[in-house]
């Protein structure tokens, strides 16, 4: 059975290779056509998951997609983004776009680039922890309280939240070694006490801990794990006021092409095209052709056509409901509710565990958090809200940073948002100046289910 396996997917790699070489991937880095952005045009043979590749490649340089224009109803698949920094300059520095040609480019590897992303490269450097569970206040003290007490440095993490569950990703390391835990008691001690944590007194819901070595994506792995955990199933007790915040996302079918179209409207922010491609991706969609628009403006519009990898569009109400439901949790995992605060301070064992232990004692809760060790400095960011669900009182923030210190913990201001309601402006959909101002919907091409 391995043995087939194995040569199937030595097959696999082959054909890839040899279509790769009678087509290979172009990519076209333009900084002169378009006043704002830099354009980046991709043309490459079809594949299933190349957008996701292609998005990915883009979203780890922190660049931020104003626009795109995606085709590939057939088996050819173009794309074009419209990308700045995060300061909304252009690409002009030879050594990113020098990286973006080898990344996309005939000589890329980026076929390879999704496989090495979403599963676990095996890697003896490294110990992963994947953790899923109930949310409550004092989590991430616990969790990070536990590792220490084991002797377990906290390298790298990313915690998320979202409709009272949470999931986090962690590197961690031996404290006397450095490397990565490869005694398997030691390992099992470790996923039972970290699950314990996790389960805390929930009985209906239950916890995960998985325990690898190898390299992950951590954004792409919360977003499957989250997605396994059902967290777009909306608590029973959410109020009116969280359905004002949520992002305009309709899906209805364009009989005529046999598409299901996908149109939202919510918020900009940075990575959000990714969080909805790898959702699309994830529920095993495939988009022929899509337009996003968010240049100049605080909203982003966007707007798929799809289809099941099976080929066929959306089948039912319940399903159509369900794939509403996924993107927006996809768009409101990464959302940053809270007062943003960020470390910078030398590594140490436990210095994860003592400053959220500070944060629950004056009663925070971290909504997200962001732990990197870069050349020996933790750096750290973290959201944080009052457990009680009122503004974060000023003054405990204030003796916060007297504990930990004032130069080491930084606020970096609060991201509430006014609430202002969508305001209605000209749209541009998909294949040009035809749809500039009028969805599918209004020449009668697609029907709701509603």
């Amino acid at each position: 059975m391995d043995a087939t396996v194995s040569f199937t997917h030595y097959n696999n790699d082959e054909y890839e290779k040899l279509i790769r070489r009678m087509n290979p991937p172009r990519v076209v880095i333009d900084n002169e056509s378009c006043k704002n952005a830099t354009v980046i045009q991709v043309d490459s043979a079809n594949k299933q998951g190349i957008l996701l590749e292609v998005v990915q490649i883009l979203t780890d340089l922190n660049l931020i997609i104003t626009k795109a224009y995606i085709s590939s109803d057939g088996s050819w698949f173009m794309d074009v983004f419209n990308v700045t920094d995060q300061d909304g300059n252009k690409i002009t520095g030879e050594e990113i776009l020098d990286y973006i040609r080898k990344s996309l480019g005939p000589d890329s590897c980026f076929n390879a680039y999704l496989r090495s992303s979403v599963g676990v490269m095996p890697s003896m450097e490294d110990t992963w922890i994947e953790l899923t569970g109930s949310d409550r206040q004092g989590l991430l003290s616990e969790l990070s309280a536990v590792l220490t007490h084991l002797k377990c440095n906290v390298v790298n993490a990313e915690v998320w939240t979202h409709n009272t569950r949470a999931a986090a990703v962690m590197q961690v390391t031996d404290e006397g070694t450095g490397a990565a835990i490869t005694d398997q008691e030691r390992l099992s001690a470790i996923k039972q006490l970290l699950c314990n944590v996790l389960k805390g007194s929930n009985k209906h819901r239950g916890a995960k801990t998985v325990v690898s070595h190898g390299v992950t994506h951590i954004d792409r792995r919360l977003h499957q794990m989250m997605f396994a955990d059902r967290d777009y199933e909306r608590p029973y007790d959410e109020g009116v006021s969280d359905d004002r915040q949520r992002p305009d996302v309709n899906v209805v079918n364009w009989f005529v092409r046999d598409y299901s179209v996908v149109t939202i409207k919510c918020k900009d922010r940075p990575k959000l095209l990714f969080d909805i491609i790898c959702t699309l991706t994830d529920m095993q969609y495939v988009v022929f052709h899509g337009n996003v628009d968010a240049e100049g403006r605080q909203e982003a519009y966007h707007e798929y056509c799809i289809r099941h990898i099976d080929g066929s569009p959306v089948k039912s109400e319940a399903e159509r409901q369900r794939l509403i439901q996924c993107l927006e949790a996809a768009i409101k995992r990464r959302v940053s509710e809270g007062l943003k605060l960020e470390l910078c301070t030398t590594d140490r064992v436990g210095l994860l565990s003592d400053v959220t232990r500070i944060f629950r004692e004056n009663s925070l809760t971290v909504t997200r958090a962001e732990v990197a060790t870069r050349a020996g400095k933790a750096v750290n960011t973290f959201y944080v809200r009052d457990a009680s669900g009122y503004p974060v009182d000023p003054k405990i923030i204030d003796s916060i940073r007297q504990t930990i210190g004032q130069t080491i913990l930084q606020v970096k201001g609060s991201p509430e948002e006014a609430n202002q309601g969508h305001q209605e402006s000209p749209t541009r959909f998909l294949f040009g100046g035809l749809f500039k101002s009028r969805s599918f919907c209004n020449f009668g091409l697609v029907k709701s289910y509603s």
